[in-house]
């Protein structure tokens, strides 16, 4: 049977006093997010003032070493090319384009690329859920972050007022439900695990079946993090899934693909593997703090069409935020 892990931190209960811990976050969340993406803006400048020196128009030249500057900063070949079409475009129309308005251009662009497979308005952790409890089933390899991801998410939940259980799904590693169970008392919620080597889905089973007796708002389950052969990773996740709707019928109601933003390449890659093995409903990417490849989160959102839902931007509990691709962009050019 399962073992409840429950903190001794009580949980504030009181709305009210969740939603100041709320905007005391949102009042820090651009001063986290220049500073989360301090590498990715100086690589890219550097690289976008040695393409336009000497330049005074963007020509052919310009619009070349451009693509170099986007490709090298792990933005991918296919959304390179899409940008440098679009902005093309852009000069084509107005005829004369001025160097000194190309970081303008390129963050209009690159936000009107995002627009595509990102919502419009992003969901903070205190809107209304569409679903309670609300069941997210967490994927990535292991060494993602996917774990801590996962532990973030449930602190920003709990701050923002509503009742989380985490599901230690990952029983093949001894290490990931102890490291669980230790983000599930830095959050102050409820982890469900069993034994060593238990089957996944009856932890999945367990942890939804015990948050639906107890009015939860939110469910998180970690699964393992192996990208061995698909076909066995596809029917892994079909079959946590299956238990889950025993439960929930309709769980779950969201697939998060966790991806580390400083492999560059490699997510795609990792992201390309997941995507074919199960349906994916959203992304994070984590650790764009210590990395100048940040242009990875313009690459993956437009390639795979799937969208970028949460960005880890540094080591602390409250260093995940939601995506808003108006406010990614404005950082990353302003």
């Amino acid at each position: 049977m399962y073992a409840i892990n429950q903190t001794q931190e009580p949980r504030v209960k009181n709305k009210d006093q969740n939603m100041g811990l709320f905007n005391f976050f949102s009042k820090d969340k651009k001063q986290t997010l220049d500073e989360g993406l301090s590498k990715t803006k100086e690589s890219v400048f550097s690289k976008l003032t040695r393409a336009v020196a000497g330049k005074s128009k963007v020509d052919d030249e310009v619009l070349d070493n451009l693509e170099e500057v986007l490709i090298t900063s792990d933005v991918g070949v296919e959304t390179t090319i899409r940008i440098i079409e679009r902005i093309e475009k852009r000069v084509a129309q107005d005829k004369y384009v001025n160097t000194t308005e190309l970081n303008v251009i390129l963050k209009e662009e690159i936000a009107a690329l995002l627009a595509e497979s990102n919502s419009d308005t992003p969901i903070d952790f205190d809107s209304p859920l569409p679903a309670s409890p609300y069941v997210i089933m967490v994927v990535g390899v292991n060494g993602v972050g996917k774990t801590t991801t996962i532990g973030k998410l449930a602190y920003q939940f709990t701050k923002a007022g509503k009742k989380v259980y985490l599901g230690a799904a990952d029983t093949f590693r001894a290490a990931a439900v102890d490291q669980l169970v230790i983000w599930g008392e830095r959050a102050g919620v409820q982890v469900i695990k069993q034994k060593m080597g238990a089957d996944p889905a009856s932890v999945a089973y367990d942890t939804i079946a015990s948050a639906k007796a107890n009015n939860a708002d939110v469910v998180i389950i970690d699964t393992a993090g192996r990208l061995h052969n698909k076909i066995n990773l596809m029917n892994e996740l079909t079959k946590i899934k299956n238990v889950m709707q025993k439960v929930i019928p309709d769980a779950p109601h969201e697939v998060l693909l966790v991806l580390d933003g400083s492999t560059g390449q490699n997510a795609y890659e990792q992201a390309k593997q997941f995507t074919k093995a199960t349906d994916v409903t959203a992304l994070a990417v984590t650790k764009l703090d210590g990395t100048a490849k940040g242009g990875v989160v313009i690459g993956i959102s437009d390639q795979f069409k799937i969208p970028v839902k949460y960005i880890g931007l540094g080591e602390g509990i409250d260093h995940l935020q939601v995506f808003d691709r108006t406010e990614f962009v404005a950082s990353l050019f302003e």
